[in-house]
């Protein structure tokens, strides 16, 4: 029997080893940071009442029981777990807790995404925007978050994308693009009547457009000239909040800005130095060098 089962099922344990028990299991993650006296005083014990639950679970003292909780207490904070994407912590668990499961919902998004990657879809999303004179943003809420991440990342490779929902006049804006613009949507349900007209009116006008969304099933998928789509294991509306569609998401986005900034690595390194000398240095500087 492995030892955490032992400490639950608690098998002919004495009152003061069902203490020790139950505090280990609540406190796992701090016990290899505890000594036999702290462990003794928080559970309102002895050290020789310790001692001896050490040695009922085949120890040899305190030492190699703690050494083995260790290894317990690793295995549970590095442990991935299957997370609920919608609800993914409960009321009654610790900060520990839900610092841990965010974490694996984290990694396992991340790690459902990359399987669903296409690597020749994303470069040629990357054709698509690297050709563009202007490169608009349609995106709401969350999603118009992660773009803003992903426009401040391309200002680094000197491309300027324009936020194009920001003052809600995203029909206007769309009015003006031209057959050597693009368009990138983000949108995890990719359900919005406006940008299924958008998307009509750029597909008449030539003009080309990258759909990002969670929605196999969207009609905005047979609309844009490029649909990369990422499912996640969550609902629209049912949930805490949008974590996995976001990460995500960021996760894309950050994929695609490296894919752009590899195909010209050595140029955009030069200019990162040319430009890190001008800002730490030179007349942008706050305290430029006289």
């Amino acid at each position: 029997m492995l030892l955490i089962e032992q400490l639950t099922t608690q098998e002919n344990f004495t009152s003061n080893e069902q203490k020790i028990a139950h505090y280990i299991l609540e406190n796992l993650t701090q016990i290899p940071n505890m000594n036999i006296e702290q462990i003794a005083k928080q559970t309102y014990t002895s050290h020789s009442a310790v001692v001896r639950l050490a040695k009922k679970l085949n120890f040899e003292g305190f030492r190699d029981f703690k050494i083995a909780l260790s290894e317990a207490a690793y295995n549970k904070r590095y442990t991935q777990e299957q997370v609920d994407a919608n609800f993914p912590f409960e009321p009654q668990d610790s900060s520990d807790q839900i610092a841990k499961k965010m974490a694996d919902l984290t990694i396992e998004t991340i790690k459902l995404t990359q399987l669903q990657i296409n690597g020749k879809l994303l470069e040629d999303a990357a054709a698509i925007l690297t050709k563009a004179n202007r490169i608009f943003l349609f995106a709401k809420g969350d999603s118009q978050i992660r773009s803003r991440s992903f426009q401040n990342k391309m200002i680094k490779i000197n491309k300027f994308l324009i936020v194009a929902d920001e003052y809600a006049d995203e029909a206007w804006t769309a009015a003006n693009l031209t057959p050597t613009d693009c368009a990138l949507f983000v949108t995890y349900g990719a359900k919005s009547p406006q940008h299924a007209k958008i998307l009509t009116y750029f597909q008449e006008k030539r003009i080309p457009s990258v759909l990002l969304s969670g929605n196999p099933n969207a009609a905005l998928n047979q609309l844009a000239t490029l649909p990369i789509v990422i499912s996640q294991n969550e609902y629209d509306f049912l949930k805490i909040g949008t974590f996995s569609s976001q990460i995500a998401f960021q996760y894309v986005l950050d994929t695609l800005f490296s894919i752009l900034y590899a195909q010209e690595f050595q140029q955009n390194l030069v200019n990162l130095k040319i430009k890190h000398a001008l800002l730490e240095q030179g007349i942008l500087s706050e305290n430029p060098t006289p």
